[in-house]
């Protein structure tokens, strides 16, 4: 039980950017709200932070704003257990639950402490299967990726694709698809069968492009939900957040998602006919774009077809039509897709954040 509340809880007075600042450090994926007493108001998860960002909430919101929003959830009422007994009985509730924290209380209901279910080792996501997509031609990185696979060009001193599998390794994933087409060889002579980066890797090469999900349809379908990643990605997510968010939601696909702010350079009039109704100048517009981070399960398979070209875009929108449960995961960590040269740069002068995540 983790007893320095200080590091998981804030007062009325923070803000959602407080709260996620608090969080990122803790790494627990739950912040506690309490008062001047110590006495538990509410829970914001990481999964709360952001269905706030789903419903446009600003980083300055108040704790108070983002409790209102869940109070008419059935995570309104925090489930709390108390201080003194036995731990079985704080394993029993977090498994009932289906939660993943659990604070603990004294016998004036003031906070005292934390459980969470990886003090059990119930949490992980060692049952999950990954699959990086490394398969792009990455044309617009020429010439650095004339004769390399644009997942091998190295950030820091490693290539992009062994700190995604770092990372991945560090989740306890250990069976891990890495597709290919443009310089595969590139990429079995670096890894191998995976032994020497604690890893199981199997290859799927692609005799001609299939897009960003048509690889999908060449790998034996398995039991397990696959984490699906974008081989031209630096990301800080929290996959194990999302892993837990995909599960709350009961999801047949989870696509992670990052805000885009544009800003058009020109004042914007709206007309109803020749009239004017206003004008808005230099409006900025926000929308939801693809992280290029996936969680698919099994069900999923089915919509995928065989040694055929097919991309995320159409396998998203056939679940959506069949009725299937798809749902948006907001990244607001570090995120950089490395599409150009531009983006090459940044991440070489932001390499050490994500090596040293992905050796951790």
């Amino acid at each position: 039980m983790n007893k320095n509340i200080q590091s998981f809880c804030v007062g009325l007075e923070s803000t959602l950017q407080d709260t996620i600042a608090k969080m990122n450090k803790n790494r627990m994926g739950v912040i506690l709200v309490i008062d001047k007493d110590k006495r538990l108001l509410g829970t914001i998860t990481d999964g709360d932070v952001r269905r706030a960002f789903l419903a446009n909430f600003a980083l300055l919101s108040s704790v108070t704003m983002v409790l209102e929003h869940k109070s008419n959830t059935q995570y309104a009422t925090p489930l709390v257990a108390f201080d003194g007994q036995d731990k079985t009985v704080y394993l029993e509730l977090l498994k009932t639950s289906r939660l993943s924290h659990l604070p603990i209380l004294n016998e004036k209901k003031q906070v005292v402490g934390l459980v969470s279910s990886d003090d059990f080792v119930m949490e992980s996501c060692s049952s999950l299967k990954a699959m990086v997509m490394a398969g792009g031609r990455g044309a617009r990185l020429y010439p650095l990726t004339e004769d390399l696979p644009k997942p091998m060009l190295r950030v820091g001193d490693k290539p992009l694709l062994e700190i995604i599998i770092d990372q991945l390794k560090s989740l306890g994933i250990k069976n891990i698809n890495v597709t290919m087409h443009h310089k595969a060889e590139k990429i079995t002579e670096h890894f191998g069968n995976g032994d020497n980066f604690g890893v199981k890797l199997d290859y799927i090469s692609e005799n001609r492009p299939l897009g960003t999900a048509g690889a999908l349809g060449l790998i034996k379908p398995g039991d397990e939900t696959l984490l699906v990643i974008n081989g031209d990605i630096l990301t800080q997510v929290d996959f194990k957040a999302m892993h837990q968010f995909h599960r709350e939601h009961e999801a047949d696909l989870t696509v992670a998602v990052r805000k885009y702010d544009f800003q058009v350079p020109y004042g914007v009039i709206e007309c109803d006919g020749p009239q004017v109704l206003y004008l808005k100048e230099k409006p900025v517009y926000s929308f939801f774009v693809n992280a290029g981070i996936y969680l698919l399960e099994p069900v999923v398979n089915q919509y995928i077809p065989k040694s055929e070209r097919y991309d995320m875009t159409d396998l998203i929108q056939n679940l959506v039509s069949a009725g299937r449960r798809v749902i948006s995961f907001p990244v607001h960590e570090c995120w950089l897709d490395i599409g150009e040269h531009s983006d090459y740069n940044k991440a070489q002068e932001e390499a050490g954040k994500f090596v040293s995540q992905g050796s951790s």
